[in-house]
């Protein structure tokens, strides 16, 4: 008595009962002087919440601070719920190039918040632009010169 399991059980989302339109991109953007949060829908062109940690901390020494990654985060994630946004995949993004390789300080609580806010994340990947062959750094051959 094998059923043979309907076109709708075998798609990922569909599983869990989710409609395409529930589902949505967080694109988690974390330097070392900011944190940004780009909620989109599922082809990435249409723009649901964007919110900075610039935003959200008065002082600029704040910005890149897991407080407001985490206030950014939350603030984003109940915009997002209130325009029908439920399951989101999560995309970090560092500076990358010839910048640093790895996530400022504010990834980790954002993502961490979401979930608290009541996203259910899907999947996480690291988008971080990667050179093959780098770019020369800025400064010369000597260096910058302070």
């Amino acid at each position: 008595m094998s059923e043979k399991p309907s076109e709708v059980e075998e798609r990922g989302e569909a599983q869990r009962g989710v409609r395409r339109s529930e589902v949505g991109i967080a694109w988690i953007y974390a330097s070392y002087n900011n944190t940004i949060i780009h909620i989109t829908d599922l082809s990435g062109a249409e723009t649901i919440a964007r919110v900075s940690g610039g935003m959200i901390a008065k002082a600029d020494r704040d910005k890149p601070s897991p407080w407001a990654a985490m206030q950014a985060a939350a603030r984003a994630a109940r915009i997002a719920l209130e325009k029908g946004i439920r399951v989101v995949h999560v995309k970090v993004k560092a500076p990358g190039g010839y910048g640093p390789k790895t996530p400022g300080p504010g990834a980790g609580p954002a993502i961490r918040a979401l979930v608290r806010a009541g996203l259910i994340v899907d999947r996480v990947e690291d988008v971080t632009p990667l050179p093959t062959d780098s770019i020369r750094k800025p400064g010369g051959r000597r260096g910058r010169r302070v």
